[in-house]
């Protein structure tokens, strides 16, 4: 539920580094560095090798300024300054760019019942911890931590782009969307070059512009969530997001009782089932978060829940005592 954490569940086919030429006038160019505690790439087709530096420089200066202010692991970032505010009673003026996803993140909050939460801050510390020292939290400290999320507790004015945090110990997280809401930015500053082919991977979370030359679509490999990724299925996309989210590596095990890295705000716990949820949505900030909130709703709820997000297909595996299901909304094509 941090901008550290990896699905490693999505790959794009075929990603090679540097320079391929795919017609007279545009060839292709792949820019790749660490970002945000994991693997940033950055494919696309321009008319010259100029543009396409001028191009990544931008998008690199646009991506470390959102780690800036989003990254709840970083002392000083803008969303932890914000934090230290809560109980306060103050109002807090903060930038653009995040009122921008705690406006996106409290939507998807409300309209997922809670499934999905900014203020989960107090349950990801103890989960890190947890990790950690492979020291489970007691019930106590889950207690006391549960008490200070709440997404109905932060409160956005839009006429004064403020925020307030009411309850004394509230912390932001919002790993869960903001990996998202950066390749839907990372799109914008490749148009204002005149980029309009292009591919943005963020640790598995995918978002594509208009297919590449002479193609359908950008092949993107969704893994099948097995430990060996043995099946995979192919997809073809353009100007959509694609995102899975599931514990084939990531997960916590306690007294024989598997916890997988997504956590339920409601119980303040990992998910004790295994599920993995891939969400095909129109940007990226709506298929990242939209996998945590199919994922903790489960396979059942999520079937009416998915209706409340318009463009959106979802393809969940769950697995509950011992019993095997698969439900996809809409095919992917």
């Amino acid at each position: 539920m941090s901008l550290r954490f990896l699905t490693g569940l999505l790959t794009v086919v075929s990603l090679l580094p540097g320079l391929v030429t795919a017609q007279p006038n545009l060839s292709r160019f792949s820019f790749r560095r660490g970002l945000m505690g994991t693997q940033f790439n950055v494919i696309f087709y321009a008319p010259d090798s100029l543009t396409a530096q001028r191009a990544n420089a931008s998008v690199n200066a646009r991506m470390d300024s959102l780690n800036q202010i989003m990254s709840d692991y970083l002392d000083g970032s803008e969303i932890n300054e914000l934090s230290k505010t809560a109980g306060s009673g103050k109002w807090v003026p903060v930038s653009v760019d995040l009122f921008a996803v705690l406006k996106k993140a409290k939507m998807i909050a409300s309209r997922s019942n809670g499934c999905f939460d900014p203020t989960l801050g107090p349950l990801t510390l103890l989960w890190r911890r947890a990790v950690r020292r492979k020291e489970f939290p007691t019930d106590t400290e889950r207690h006391r931590a549960r008490r200070a999320v709440g997404y109905r507790l932060m409160d956005l004015d839009s006429t004064t782009r403020s925020v307030r945090l009411r309850r004394t110990g509230m912390r932001l997280d919002v790993g869960g969307i903001g990996q998202g809401y950066a390749i839907d930015e990372a799109i914008k500053r490749l148009s204002n070059f005149g980029i309009k082919s292009a591919l943005i991977d963020i640790g598995g979370d995918i978002l594509v512009s208009d297919p590449p030359p002479g193609s359908q679509g950008w092949r993107v490999s969704i893994g099948s969530g097995t430990r060996d990724d043995a099946d995979t299925t192919t997809i073809f996309l353009k100007n959509a997001a694609v995102t899975t989210s599931g514990d084939t590596y990531r997960f916590l095990e306690y007294k024989g009782q598997r916890y997988s890295h997504i956590m339920d705000p409601r119980s303040g716990l990992g998910l004790q089932h295994f599920v993995r949820t891939t969400v095909l949505a129109p940007d990226g900030y709506r298929a990242d978060a939209l996998t945590k909130v199919f994922s903790v709703a489960g396979l059942r709820k999520s079937r009416r829940l998915v209706k409340r997000f318009p463009g959106v297909k979802l393809l969940i595996l769950e697995n509950k005592r011992g019993q095997l299901h698969r439900w996809q909304s809409a095919p992917f094509s």
